[in-house]
């Protein structure tokens, strides 16, 4: 079920770095604010900012993380400031944030849903932090979700890492994203990394959490025979996907606005 992506890598990145300029300079702000996280969608998605020649802020913000997504996100902002002068960057550690949040809302007993409740927290102190420094230096948030995550499983979290100004790569699927990394020499280590959403405060693979790596998934997206011909692993893939795209419709579709009508509105 792997996936070699043929895309055609430097004109992608060429469209992508013309999209961002243009989108930036029609807004008229200075640049972009990135959430640096260790991993490969990051690490894209900051590079390509990077090459607009406009402002671009790598935010470290670690709530108690895995200390090989803290060094591999360092490397990478490291080697983006040597490559390119526009880049800066901040450290918010909200590690304490974290815990004064946990310790004024009530503890739940319901282990799994306050652990998926304390996770997206994270993500959702993160989301209020970028756009901190982007209203303070007048910059745009660049979302760094990936094809596969934003529209296939739904593998973000609702005004977390989902609420952004703009997706640059969340038309590309996971191993056209690892195809870019590898054109725009990022960090080895990075590429090589499992991918993880670090929300968990530990070093579980967001394999893990799905039951299927992203080049199953793909497969599982693009797929038009509807389990015919399938053997036990595909069908397993295949409905781990339709799960999944169907119960996180919330995440993808615009909110519901309840739509009053006209006769009751006006007399």
């Amino acid at each position: 079920m792997a996936k070699k992506s043929t895309f055609k890598v430097e004109e992608a990145n060429t469209y992508i770095v013309s999209w961002l300029k243009d989108y930036a300079t029609n807004a008229n702000v200075n640049g972009f604010v990135v959430g640096i996280s260790g991993g490969v969608d990051s690490a894209v998605t900051s590079t390509l900012c990077a090459q607009t020649g406009l402002m671009t802020l790598c935010v470290e913000m670690p709530i108690h993380q895995d200390s090989t997504q803290v060094s591999r996100g360092r490397e990478h902002i490291e080697q983006l400031k040597k490559r390119f002068p526009n880049v800066k960057s901040e450290i918010a550690d909200l590690t304490a944030v974290f815990e004064t949040f946990k310790n004024e809302v009530p503890f739940s007993n319901d282990t799994i849903r306050l652990d998926l409740s304390l996770a997206n927290t994270r993500a959702r102190l993160r989301m209020t932090t970028l756009y901190y420094f982007a209203g303070i230096y007048g910059l745009l948030v660049a979302g760094t979700g990936n094809k596969v995550e934003d529209f296939g499983v739904g593998f973000f979290t609702k005004y977390g890492d989902g609420g952004v100004d703009l997706s640059p790569i969340a038309d590309l699927m996971k191993s056209d994203v690892y195809a870019l990394g590898e054109y725009l020499e990022i960090p080895e280590s990075i590429q090589n990394a499992a991918p993880t959403d670090g929300l968990f405060g530990d070093s579980r693979t967001d394999e893990e959490q799905i039951g299927a790596s992203y080049d199953e998934l793909e497969w599982a997206m693009l797929e038009t025979d509807k389990n015919e011909n399938f053997n036990e692993r595909e069908k397993e893939v295949f409905q781990i996907y339709n799960k999944l795209n169907k119960i996180n419709q919330h995440k993808m579709k615009p909110i519901p606005v309840c739509l009053i009508p006209l006769e009751i509105k006006y007399c």
